[in-house]
């Protein structure tokens, strides 16, 4: 009577292993307080190689039972696509929750608002530097203009409405101002969306002369029929470096977006409040070159954003117009 070869039965068990691990990585993932970029790269490391390892595996007994082995390894596979779903789920694990005490909206929008009444297409432009680009974002799919794109379409799922990312790492107001023309005015927008100042502030440069710029800025695209949003420094450790700078920067385009009757999103008094009252460590939110946004800091931002895009809408839908408040999410 024969044995069968110990690499035979090796081999056998090893084609087992996909279906056993994959309730352990089912039970594994939710418990995981990954929020950081380099968390998430480790989670997605290990489990690539379980759906990998499942179908070069499936192949020495497909001759023996070849419908029940598929089965096995499909639901492996599937098992692990599962858990690589739940995974990816930004907000899974720390929820995107608005600043506490917020109550105030940025103001109306009403040329966004009254495409969308006439079921005309909208065109928004992310207007900025690196972080409207996407730089520390692990994907495209992960930068504040497709994640505020995708919630857009989700609330509006009729509407025919296009997000362009405009943004371009490095620069500050005088770099945007000369292409202005070409990257904003030209496409035409319902929506300018202009994140603005941080570079100044790193660089050191006059607050007062980047608020001429965007005041100057503003006064254009308004001529262009466009509403206007601005979103000031991101709170971060470079930034908080040039705190002073970074204070005059905020009250400067918080009078320059009074004058123009513009609203505000208050990016900086958002972060802060993710640490400092929801207690959010800002690794979770920035990354390691302590300036620029995690997937996770885009997302929320783009979330929150997002809302008083759709909050701003509805009221010009009611008939109600609301001045742009810049005193948005300030504490009560």
């Amino acid at each position: 009577m024969s044995t069968l070869p110990p690499a035979f039965l090796a081999a056998s068990l090893a084609l087992l292993m996909p279906a056993a691990m994959s309730p352990l990585l089912a039970q594994t993932a939710p418990q995981q307080a990954a929020l950081s970029d380099h968390a998430k790269a480790e989670n997605k490391a290990e489990r690539k190689p379980s759906a990998e390892s499942a179908q070069p595996q499936a192949a020495p007994v497909a001759t023996a039972n070849p419908a029940a082995q598929k089965g096995i390894t499909g639901k492996a596979i599937d098992k692990v696509k599962e858990v690589a779903k739940s995974a990816g789920d930004i907000f899974s694990r720390v929820p995107c929750l608005p600043p506490k005490g917020a109550s105030k909206s940025m103001g109306s929008l009403p040329r966004v608002a009254s495409k969308l009444v006439a079921g005309q297409p909208v065109v928004i432009v992310a207007f900025g530097s690196s972080s409207t680009a996407g730089f520390g974002a692990t994907s495209p799919d992960f930068n504040y203009p497709n994640r505020l794109a995708a919630q857009l379409r989700r609330q509006y799922p009729t509407a025919d409405i296009s997000v362009v990312n405009a943004g371009k790492g490095g620069e500050d107001a005088p770099e945007m101002m000369k292409r202005l023309q070409t990257a904003v005015i030209d496409l035409h927008p319902d929506l300018v969306i202009w994140q603005v100042g941080t570079n100044a502030v790193l660089r050191n440069l006059d607050p007062a002369e980047t608020a001429k710029h965007v005041e100057e800025g503003i006064a254009r695209i308004q001529a262009a029929g466009a509403d206007v949003v601005l979103i000031d420094p991101q709170y971060s450790p470079r930034v908080n470096e040039h705190a002073e700078s970074a204070g005059k920067m905020m009250i400067l385009l918080n009078k320059v977006a009074e004058l123009r009757k513009v609203g505000v999103f208050p990016r900086f008094a958002v972060m802060k409040d993710w640490h400092e009252k929801q207690a959010i460590p800002i690794e979770n939110f920035v990354i390691a070159d302590g300036l620029h946004m995690s997937d996770w800091g885009y997302a929320c931002f783009a979330q929150l954003l997002g809302d008083d895009i759709i909050k701003s809408v509805g009221q010009i839908k009611l008939g109600v117009t609301v001045p742009a408040d810049v005193r948005a999410y300030r504490p009560m």
